[in-house]
């Protein structure tokens, strides 16, 4: 089912966090990428060009995928009726798994609510459409705190988890997140909230995507599940002068270092961490890379570097190959 919340309410919030976020200037040196920086040997293996392309040949899992979105995500949206075909967040990347034959269930829990709240809804929605099968979950950025959640601590009965595949998740919170609050400040907090809630927006996963909140609070409450595999993968890039994301890049680098404009390499890391992305953004993880940028680099020789089906689709073979 699709989303109710409107693409122009979600602007309306994303704008109001970002001018509180802007009324500040905010200048840090960019970070060197290079071998003097010892933040750069905790990027684990690095990942340039491997999923550039669509390979001829994956294996496919015995077991149902589960895709988890993010912060603020959906399965499909609708913004003028269903008669037109709606926005979706796994873009294009749904119907490359199910071509090959696997098997796919698309979950969608309540954009911007708690944790808490989030999961018992992946929970909800696994239990309705996996029909009692294991599953595997491979989820974006927030939709892998959900998921942790649930595995550890709701320990649903009638879900059975394999694996979970965490991708750009910030397991150890987002210095971004940090910086909007103490610009906001406790005294402007309350009238934030209740303007987000005059617009039907909840307010809850706001908070506790900060690192105190992770780090002293939900880490040490949600302990990784015996017999559930976890594997992770982060991914870094420099986003360019005109992107929304350029701030907040600046902002977890100097803080937490390589980053993807949202969420840190380090804070990417959980279980078997298979690699870091380089040169892929948040938003282009979910295939929602601009495509005239791509365009433009080749045109002027530059040949793409990321493929987001491929990338997914090489996280099914991974699954499949450790027998799930």
């Amino acid at each position: 089912m699709a989303h109710s919340i409107s693409l122009t309410t979600r602007r309306c919030c994303s704008s109001r966090l970002f001018s509180a976020v802007t009324t500040r200037h905010f200048t840090v040196s960019a970070l060197r990428h290079d071998s003097q920086d010892p933040r750069v040997s905790d990027l684990g293996p690095t990942i340039k060009d491997d999923y550039a392309s669509i390979r001829a040949k994956y294996q496919s899992p015995q077991n149902p995928i589960v895709l988890a979105h993010g912060l603020l995500g959906f399965d499909e949206l609708h913004l003028v009726g269903k008669l037109l075909p709606g926005v979706h967040y796994w873009r294009g990347i749904t119907e490359a798994l199910k071509a090959n034959n696997i098997e796919v269930i698309l979950t969608s829990v309540p954009p911007s609510a708690s944790i808490e709240e989030r999961a018992a809804k992946l929970s909800h929605d696994i239990e309705r459409k996996a029909h009692g099968k294991s599953v595997n979950i491979v989820a974006h950025s927030m939709g892998g705190l959900d998921a942790r959640y649930m595995i550890s601590r709701l320990k649903p009965p009638n879900v059975k988890v394999l694996s979970l595949t965490t991708v750009a998740s910030p397991h150890r919170g987002s210095a971004f997140a940090d910086y909007v609050f103490d610009q906001i400040g406790p005294e402007n907090l309350p009238r934030m909230y209740r303007a987000l809630q005059l617009m039907r927006i909840e307010t809850g996963a706001f908070s506790q995507l900060t690192r105190r909140y992770m780090m002293k609070d939900f880490n040490p409450k949600t302990p990784d599940r015996e017999g559930v595999r976890y594997f992770s993968y982060g991914a870094m890039a420099t986003p360019p002068l005109w992107s929304a994301f350029r701030q907040p890049h600046r902002i977890v680098e100097t803080e937490e270092g390589p980053n993807d404009g949202l969420v840190s390499v380090a804070s990417s890391r959980w279980g078997t961490y298979k690699g870091t992305l380089v040169d892929v953004s948040h938003l282009d993880l979910i295939n929602w890379t601009n495509r005239l940028r791509w365009l433009v680099w080749e045109m002027t020789g530059n040949k793409r570097n990321f493929n987001a089906i491929a990338f997914y689709l090489n996280i099914a073979d991974m699954i499949a190959q450790e027998g799930y």
